[in-house]
């Protein structure tokens, strides 16, 4: 795979939503800044296997909440107008919510998440 994009058989979330969460993802770590273009509708469905439809509907999504621009004909690339400081926060806070779920399924309490965030803060 070209892009190297990892799906869950297990998630249960349309793939649509999957792919718009990882690309978000690598725009909120830098690895691809505003301006980067983006591969093709057909490009990025014929790497990872999926419908056109379905890359067409996540970029479509993605227009909508203003993280990429497409230009018919031209292309879609990473949003220039991007706050990247909001998507960076929203991708922290999604990294932490997940911690939590799993610190709770650990049995491990508030207090020692606390403890144990503070190592890496």
């Amino acid at each position: 795979m070209k892009y190297g994009f990892v799906f869950s058989k297990t998630d249960k979330r349309p793939m649509y939503q999957q792919i718009m969460e990882q690309i978000v993802q690598r725009i909120a770590v830098g690895d691809w800044p505003p301006n980067t273009p983006l591969p093709s509708v057909r490009e990025l469905a014929a790497d990872i296997k999926v419908s056109i439809i379905t890359v067409k509907r996540a970029y479509l999504e993605l227009g909508r909440d203003g993280v990429i621009t497409t230009q018919q004909g031209k292309g879609t690339w990473v949003s220039e107008s991007l706050d990247m400081k909001r998507l960076q926060r929203e991708e922290l806070a999604e990294h932490l919510a997940h911690a939590a779920k799993l610190a709770d399924s650990l049995g491990i309490s508030e207090a020692e998440l606390l403890q144990m965030l503070k190592k890496y803060v």
